[in-house]
C-alpha cells in the first residue's frame, strides 16, 4: 500500500473511532466497529507513522476498551502507550504524557482498580502543569473530570 493511502486510512479510521466513542449510546454492532476501526487505524500508523502516531494509536485503543468496560485490553494498551511516550521520539508533544497517564487512569477504572486509577489521575494532573498550550491542558483536564474518582 502506498504511504499516502495508508496515512489517509489511518486518519479516517481514527476519526471514525472518535465519532463512535462520542455517541451517547451504541449498538453492539457499533461497539464492534469501534474496536475494529481503532485497531485498523493503529495498524496503519504502525506501518507509516511517527512514534507519536503509534503512541496515540495505543492511547485510543486503551480509551476504546475502557469505554467498553474491558479492563484487561484497556490496561495492555494504556501500558504500551506509556512505554512509547516515555521512550520519546518524533512528533511527541508536551501533552502526550499527561494524556497517557489519563488513559491509564481510565483503564484502571475499567479494570476495577480505583486506587490505581486515582494514582494515575493524580500523576496526570501533575503532568498537566507542564503542558504549555491552554487548549491542550483543558482537553485533558476535561477527560480527567469525566472519570468517576
Amino acid at each position: 500500500m502506498d504511504p499516502a493511502a495508508e496515512r489517509r486510512l489511518a486518519v479516517e479510521l481514527f476519526n471514525r473511532s472518535w465519532q463512535l466513542l462520542e455517541l451517547d449510546e451504541r449498538t453492539p454492532a457499533q461497539d464492534d466497529e469501534l474496536v475494529h476501526c481503532t485497531h485498523a487505524s493503529r495498524h496503519h500508523w504502525g506501518a507509516i507513522g511517527t512514534p507519536a502516531n503509534v503512541a496515540r494509536g495505543e492511547n485510543q485503543c486503551a480509551r476504546v476498551y475502557a469505554a467498553l468496560g474491558r479492563g484487561e485490553p484497556a490496561l495492555h494498551h494504556a501500558n504500551r502507550c506509556l512505554e512509547l511516550v516515555r521512550a520519546g521520539g518524533e512528533g511527541l508533544e508536551d501533552w502526550d504524557l499527561a494524556s497517557a497517564l489519563e488513559v491509564a487512569a481510565r483503564a484502571h477504572l475499567a479494570a476495577g482498580d480505583g486506587a490505581e486509577a486515582a494514582r494515575y489521575a493524580a500523576l496526570a494532573r501533575r503532568e498537566l502543569e507542564t503542558v504549555e498550550d491552554r487548549e491542550d491542558r483543558e482537553i485533558i483536564a476535561a477527560q480527567l473530570a469525566e472519570l468517576s474518582l
